[in-house]
């Protein structure tokens, strides 16, 4: 891996931890709607196999959406982080 390539990285790598400290409030799960006639949002979590419900209203709907894409996000930071290092420990770079 070339300097150039090898400082990209790690300026990649900067840029992902300083998003990773700005994401927020996290929670695994997601908004549902659950009724037939009376559509009601609530907050799925899937635990010990184990669905798990927390009624959320008009007023926590957002808040809870957001936590729930927080989570995702920080899923696609891993992701990329990981191969980032990977790439770096290849290379024998300090991590």
């Amino acid at each position: 891996m070339e300097k150039r390539e090898l400082a990209k990285t790690r300026r990649r790598l900067k840029a992902l931890h300083k998003e990773l400290a700005a994401l927020g409030p996290i929670m695994r799960g997601s908004v549902v709607i659950i009724g037939t006639r009376n559509k009601q949002p609530y907050f799925s979590l899937n635990k010990n196999k184990k669905t798990q419900l927390i009624y959320l209203g008009k007023k926590r709907e957002d808040k809870a959406r957001q936590c729930s894409e927080n989570y995702k996000r920080l899923r696609e930071i891993i992701e990329e982080m990981t191969q980032l290092n990977m790439a770096l420990l290849k290379e024998d770079y300090k991590i």
